[in-house]
């Protein structure tokens, strides 16, 4: 499922316009992304929680050429899924 048809399904299940459904989803999405940004937990109970972590510096190898190099530390976004979402899709 794309954005689009999220819209779309959401939209047809409140029965409000595909224009708003839009607008409240990309709303939702900015918060979030705003929220991690700053550092912030976000929990959905029942759905999940967003949270950022830390990845360490670390040597790779360039698979082509067999050469060393470093890879830089980075932020990374982790979701863990709630009870509730777990169940439903295990159901």
């Amino acid at each position: 499922m794309n954005k689009q048809e999220l819209i779309d399904a959401v939209a047809a299940s409140t029965g409000e316009s595909k224009a708003a459904t839009g607008e409240a989803i990309d709303a939702v999405l900015e918060t979030i992304t705003q929220a991690l940004t700053t550092g912030d937990t976000v929990q959905l109970i029942g759905f999940g929680s967003f949270a950022t972590g830390q990845r360490a510096a670390r040597a790779g190898r360039n698979p082509s050429t067999g050469e060393a190099i470093q890879i830089p530390a980075a932020k990374t976004v982790k979701f863990t899924a709630g009870k509730g979402f777990k169940d439903a899709v295990n159901a």
